[in-house]
Formats: structure tokens, sequence, C-alpha cells
């Protein structure tokens, strides 16, 4: 059973850093493709990273190339989002989320992920 659970947001200045951590305690983690998802208040949840189960392809929001840099450690069942140069606008509640399936591949449709976390909120000030 795939059960994900984020930490690492908080308060940060623009310009800024953080490090989200997403860990799952399933045993699928390492075999199929995870993102990263982001909705801020009165939006819809937004694609901003995903890695493919081997960590061989990325892809990113493009708003958010440049800054951000997904990965992941298989060995310790642990998605990363490495979060730089932060803006006011990335302010929203972050969501893991796994696809699910054997070796999938990337995508940015929230309706391909099957399991979510919780979300952790970032907040970045002006």
């Amino acid at each position: 059973q795939v059960q994900l659970v984020e930490s690492g947001g908080g308060l940060v200045q623009a310009g800024g850093s953080l490090r989200l951590s997403c860990t799952d305690s399933g045993r699928t983690f390492s075999t199929t493709t995870m993102g990263w998802f982001r909705q801020a208040p009165g939006k819809e949840r937004e694609f901003v990273a995903s890695v493919t189960w081997s960590g061989g392809n990325t892809y990113y929001l493009d708003s958010v190339k440049g800054r951000f840099t997904i990965s992941r450690d298989n060995a310790k069942n642990t998605l990363y989002l490495q979060m730089n140069s932060l803006k006011p606008e990335d302010t929203a509640v972050y969501y893991c989320a796994a696809r699910g399936g054997y070796k999938s591949g990337g995508s940015y449709r929230s309706q391909d992920y099957a399991y979510w976390g919780q979300g952790t909120q970032v907040t970045v000030s002006s």
C-alpha cells in the first residue's frame, strides 16, 4: 500500500530556498513515476515536476525550470523537491504524488497519479 508523507514546507522570504521531502511507506516507490503538484488559494492544482522511476527523466513546469530540482532516492523511498530563488507566486500547498504502475512513464496530468500525500504549505513572502 502506498502512503505518502510530505515534509519541509514553511515560510521563506523571496529569493530563499526550501527542500521538500516525500516519503513512501509502500513497496512500489522504486518502480513508479513520482511527481510534485501545487495548489494556490482559489486556483486549480497544477503540475510542478515529475521524475521517472529510475530518475533518468525529469519534467518541469516552465515557470520553475532552472529554479526547482526534482530528485529521488529509491534506497530511502524518498522524493525531493529542491526549490531555489523562490518567488511569492510559488506560494501554495505542495503535494507529492505517485503515478502507480510498474515503470510508468512521466506525466504532467494529475489524473495519471493514483496516490497523493496530504500536502505541505509553502509560503513565500515578498
